[in-house]
């Protein structure tokens, strides 16, 4: 096969943005370009590579497998690149990071801090739910993953490095407000706002209540912890959420975290990468920054 480094880098920006035109302007090149060079492409592997279903395309199996090789042969050029240049004395690349929304109370000043040491480093950020992060994860598309609830089923190395304690909070006015002491059964009456299911918040709660066969009324369920904090600040409801997010309120006098026994939930943020994986020397960087500065 007569294959570029051009045609596979088109081919994976197709898949990332299932369109000839919106690939060509990711890649900076023309649309005939494009198709030209996968037409090209199909033709060297003997097999089509994709196909349009409406306005859209699809990669087809061959088109898939290939993805999977280039984003490979990508991620091993990049590594080498990066290990050239640290032989070279320098500390430069891309640092590829997906991480769950709740980690963005934290992340940016632990980005801000790493950027200052290395300046010449371009960070590609992607903050999106659990099961994104998972599925990115999955796909190995990142270089670390960060999440408060690693996934079971998947062998993966795996750095503790900041602890994550989930408390329960109330309206400022609530009537269990100040109170110290309380037992579980004193919520028994109160309706709850939680995360969406699948979140790591979520998914940590639900394991602690069943635990303590608690079974909270549930009022809503939300992805966003900002809608959550507002909901409970205006007296809706009760929450369980990180800390960190907690302290982050815009008017943090107006929720308030209740003393209830079993709480804090003991809870940390990993890094996680697929076992086996080959770190940048940049990813290396960063895990060991995060080692030394895991807060900020």
């Amino acid at each position: 096969m007569n294959v570029t480094f051009r045609q596979l880098r088109l081919l994976v920006a197709l898949d990332e943005h299932q369109s000839i035109t919106a690939a060509a302007q990711a890649c900076h090149v023309t649309q005939p370009t494009v198709s030209m060079q996968l037409q090209a492409l199909s033709e060297s592997v003997g097999l089509p590579l994709y196909e349009q279903v409406g306005k859209r395309l699809f990669l087809t199996e061959a088109g898939h497998a290939l993805v999977r090789t280039a984003r490979s042969l990508q991620d091993e050029w990049g590594a080498f690149e990066q290990t050239i240049d640290a032989m070279k004395g320098l500390k430069r690349g891309r640092l590829r990071l997906a991480v769950v929304s709740t980690a963005k109370y934290f992340v940016p000043g632990v980005l801000g801090r790493f950027c200052e040491q290395h300046p010449e480093v371009d960070i590609a950020l992607e903050l999106l739910n659990r099961d994104a992060v998972v599925a990115r994860l999955r796909e190995n598309l990142d270089d670390l993953y960060i999440m408060s609830k690693p996934p079971t089923d998947m062998a993966l190395e795996r750095h503790a490095f900041l602890s994550n304690p989930l408390v329960v909070i109330a309206a400022a006015e609530h009537r269990l407000a100040g109170r110290t002491g309380l037992k579980l059964s004193a919520l028994a009456g109160e309706r709850f706002i939680m995360r969406e299911a699948g979140s790591g918040t979520r998914l940590a709660c639900d394991a602690h209540f069943k635990a303590h066969g608690f079974e909270p009324q549930v009022r809503l369920a939300l992805g966003s912890n900002e809608a959550i904090k507002e909901l409970v600040a205006e007296g809706m409801g009760l929450a369980v959420m990180s800390r960190h997010a907690v302290t982050h309120h815009p008017e943090p006098d107006r929720v308030v975290e209740l003393d209830v026994q079993g709480f804090p939930v003991p809870s940390s943020w990993w890094t996680l990468y697929p076992q086996g994986k080959r770190l940048s020397p940049v990813a290396q960087a960063f895990l060991a920054h995060l080692s030394a500065h895991p807060g900020a």
